[in-house]
């Protein structure tokens, strides 16, 4: 075994020491802290559909009240024009009864003359009737005593028989009037009377419509005020969901805290550990190369430097880059791409891209099956992400080493493709990813 392979063999010890005494019940919470996050932040999603749902109803009922309140107003034009139009109806048939009573007066005056006719016609047909048959006009003027006689006869003759012709004709003329104002009048009246019964179907239509159409305002205000009611309690719930979600941010950000401490101190015992090492190396290489007088290779500190405990990212797996940092869209509108995505076959090795802490391993929703590494380079402290995994092979707070198994590759979660989403944040991970950064610059 040559020297390097010791010193990284004494290394590995001290991490696997460092990892024997390494607390996990900090990492067992920070993981049951971000699973209630997600449930919570589960059940804002949840509350915030519902509360969108509720103001879609309470817009949609309000735009249903709004044309039914057009509708009643619509209606109680109707029925005001309607009500006009009854109250002209009546005030036609009033004036029609008015002209009925004039006109019945006529008739009334009329049927005397006609009475009176009648009589007078009884009369001549009695007189008639004494005389023992109809009156000849000839005797009358073969009676005269003479030429004046004869045309005074004929005179009177003419004067009879011209006014028996003008009864029979006013006769047949008045009842003929008599006839045609009974019918003018009793038409007019039916007319006018079915015009009004007409209108007032009408308005009892318009006011059954208008009690319907109130009746759905009265519902549909009572179910606006339902909607409002369970909206209120919703954003109420949802408030209350926010308040949690910060109370337990402050809770994972300390615990990140927490674990980060933890890795920074692991992380300079290692160090140290490792210096030792090779201060013990370095003087077992000069007592040998003081008592041997043969030339040997021997590895400088500085070479073990560049090999043993590198601050430097590596990439955590193969294959090709699909997708960078910064803006995207795949398919479903612009997003904010936090990370690098490399697609390979199912299964391909996802390796730490650093040595550190698993703060998180589980399912995470659309990053589907995830690993959540914690890091303490140089004093910082960093997190890493590996998510869409089809197996995960680290549990929370196990300490891995740089280019240690964490998990295979796979299509979990929000992904279009086998593939390893890799994110990288400075500072400690808190769900919010809002100090994520372009892994290509930190990465080698």
């Amino acid at each position: 075994m040559n020297s390097l392979s010791k010193i990284m063999m004494i290394a590995l010890s001290a991490v696997l020491a460092l990892t024997m005494f390494m607390p996990t019940a900090n990492a067992d919470k920070l993981s049951d802290l971000e699973k209630k996050q997600q449930e919570v932040q589960q059940k804002q999603s949840e509350l915030n559909s519902g509360i969108q749902q509720k103001t879609s109803e309470i817009s949609q009922n309000q735009t249903t009240l709004e044309k039914i309140i057009a509708k009643i107003r619509e209606l109680d034009n109707q029925i005001i024009e309607t009500q006009t139009k009854i109250d002209v109806a009546q005030a036609e048939i009033d004036q029609t009864k008015v002209e009925i009573d004039e006109l019945r007066k006529s008739i009334e005056e009329l049927e005397r003359k006609i009475a009176e006719r009648e009589e007078l016609l009884k009369e001549r047909a009695r007189a008639i009737q004494l005389s023992g048959g109809s009156v000849d006009y000839i005797d009358v003027l073969l009676g005269a005593n003479s030429f004046v006689d004869f045309i005074d006869r004929f005179s009177a003759v003419n004067i009879l028989i011209e006014a028996d012709r003008e009864i029979m004709r006013e006769q047949a003329a008045d009842k003929k009037l008599l006839a045609e104002q009974k019918a003018e009048v009793e038409t007019k009246l039916a007319e006018q009377e079915a015009k009004k019964a007409e209108l007032v179907d009408l308005k009892n239509s318009l006011d059954a419509q208008k009690n319907k159409q109130a009746q759905l305002e009265k519902d549909l205000k009572a179910e606006q005020g339902r909607l409002a009611k369970e909206k209120s309690a919703l954003e109420a719930e949802h408030n209350k969901a926010m308040n949690i979600s910060s109370d337990l941010a402050k809770k994972i950000g300390a615990e990140q805290a927490r674990l980060a401490e933890i890795a920074r101190k692991a992380e300079q015992e290692r160090l140290a550990k490792e210096a030792a090492a090779r201060k013990a190396e370095a003087q077992r290489q000069a007592a040998a190369s003081a008592a041997s007088a043969a030339p040997a290779a021997t590895v400088t500190q500085a070479s073990v430097s560049s090999n043993a405990g590198s601050s430097t990212f590596i990439l955590p797996s193969t294959g090709r880059f699909t997708s960078g940092f910064g803006g995207r869209d795949i398919g479903a509108g612009a997003e904010s791409h936090l990370g690098m995505d490399i697609a390979n076959s199912p299964g391909t090795p996802i390796v730490a891209a650093a040595s550190g802490i698993v703060s998180y391993a589980g399912n995470m929703g659309g990053y589907g099956n995830v690993v959540v590494l914690t890091h303490s380079i140089n004093g910082q402290t960093h997190a890493t992400v590996y998510a869409h995994m089809n197996s995960i092979n680290v549990s929370v707070g196990q300490s891995v080493g740089q280019g240690q198994q964490v998990g295979g590759m796979g299509n979990t979660g929000r992904s279009t493709g086998t593939h390893l989403h890799f994110e990288i944040h400075v500072g400690p991970w808190n769900g919010a990813r809002s100090n994520a950064v372009n892994p290509a610059p930190y990465v080698r």
